[in-house]
């Protein structure tokens, strides 16, 4: 199962949502069944995709959004309905054996970051995290020369540039997973209270 994150504001017709829509065909001709958050944008993309070609689609939905009136997107074979957000960010994270990133917004820069800080510190065992694009390489690769993380945080990532290359960097990752040692806490222990 690939978790799949994007936009779910991007519009049919757009160069991102017929992105979208062939990583779904890809990922569903390569065997693999897609999960994403259900509704609409780069989820209905990718759902459309991976329906169309034969492959079984997951949506997670939430109360919240159905709450305000969003219905998920009609090319799911399965929903699962979660009442919070921080339920359904969850469960995006922890049940896909992989992880593709395409173009989005804060929801998805949280299941990047999420689904990253996770695997550092093995809360999920080690899988293949995919990013789609220039852009969020920019942005990631900014925020490492500017942050704590030391550089081997990287390996844990996969740079690509376009969809067509998602199928064949996760093939690769599993046939050589990159080697990274797990963060396993503070450097610095803090004492107990009236240790000196």
């Amino acid at each position: 199962m690939i978790g799949v994150f994007g936009s779910a504001v991007t519009p049919p017709g757009t160069p991102d949502y017929e992105d979208a829509q062939q990583l779904g065909i890809f990922l569903a001709q390569a065997g693999y069944a897609v999960m994403t958050g259900g509704y609409g944008g780069t989820m209905g993309a990718v759902s459309r995709g991976a329906a169309e070609s034969g492959g079984r689609v997951v949506g997670v939905t939430v109360g919240r959004f159905k709450a305000r009136g969003l219905t998920p997107n009609p090319f799911l074979h399965e929903e699962v309905h979660l009442p919070t957000l921080a339920e359904r960010l969850n469960y995006l994270i922890v049940k896909p054996d992989a992880y593709v990133v395409l173009r989005g917004g804060v929801g998805t820069l949280s299941e990047l970051a999420l689904a990253w800080s996770l695997i550092q510190v093995t809360e999920v065992p080690p899988r293949p995290l995919v990013i789609v694009g220039a852009a969020w390489e920019t942005i990631i690769r900014t925020f490492a020369a500017n942050s704590t993380i030391p550089p081997t945080e990287l390996q844990r990532l996969t740079f690509v540039p376009a969809v067509a290359e998602v199928v064949p960097a996760l093939r690769a990752w599993w046939e050589n997973p990159p080697r990274v040692a797990p963060r396993l806490g503070d450097e610095e222990k803090t004492p107990p209270l009236g240790d000196r």
